[in-house]
């Protein structure tokens, strides 16, 4: 059985530092017909699951600790039995929506997570969020990137917990030596390719110093 990409969006409200936005989220389900690792989930446990279409679970990834990234994550844990991984960088945030609870293990920068025969390494790549991370997965040349970067830029730097001059150097450092074909499959939005973004990433890191 080969792996396959699964594209869900789901609909819900980002909230941080007292404001509240209505924003649509962009799920990745990686697997094959038999298991599955879920890459933020956003919103809307029940639809996941759906999708998920009775192939195990492995885990729930989260990039960052956003509410919005991650408000489904317990629910569908609880449905599934599969750990919610995070970066321990990003708990505070994590604290604000789950106060009395933790994900189940940690994402460390330079691990890696299998599926369906197919491995995905733990970029981190902190400045939307202190613990954001990537995960790029070769064999597929993908590399899922959360709110770190999207078509036509890095993402948000303007809330708590984030920092543009380290986005940028998250960029810079780890995403624009990916070959430029590498498929970047984002948080909210279309998807991109490194090569496709390169030139105005250019411009950003000459505006990030």
């Amino acid at each position: 059985m080969s792996v396959r990409i699964d594209h869900l969006v789901t609909s819900g409200t980002f909230s941080l530092d007292g404001g509240s936005w209505d924003v649509d989220n962009n799920v990745w389900i990686v697997g094959d017909d038999s298991e599955a690792i879920v890459i933020d989930a956003a919103h809307d446990a029940a639809a996941i699951e759906q999708a998920l279409g009775g192939r195990t679970l492995r885990a729930i990834v989260c990039t960052h600790a956003h509410n919005d990234h991650i408000d489904a994550a317990p629910a569908l844990a609880a449905a599934t039995g599969a750990p919610v991984l995070l970066h321990p960088d990003d708990l505070p945030l994590w604290k604000q929506t789950y106060p009395e609870q933790i994900p189940d293990g940690d994402l460390t920068d330079g691990g890696t997570l299998s599926v369906a025969g197919t491995t995905l390494t733990v970029l981190h790549t902190p400045g939307h969020a202190p613990g954001a991370v990537c995960l790029y997965a070769p064999a597929l040349s993908t590399v899922f990137t959360g709110d770190t970067l999207f078509q036509g830029g890095p993402g948000a730097t303007g809330r708590s917990f984030s920092h543009f001059p380290t986005i940028v150097d998250s960029i810079r450092d780890r995403l624009l030596s990916l070959p430029p074909e590498t498929v970047v499959r984002t948080g909210h939005g279309d998807s991109t390719t490194i090569g496709a973004e390169a030139p105005q990433l250019a411009e950003w890191i000459q505006r990030g110093h």
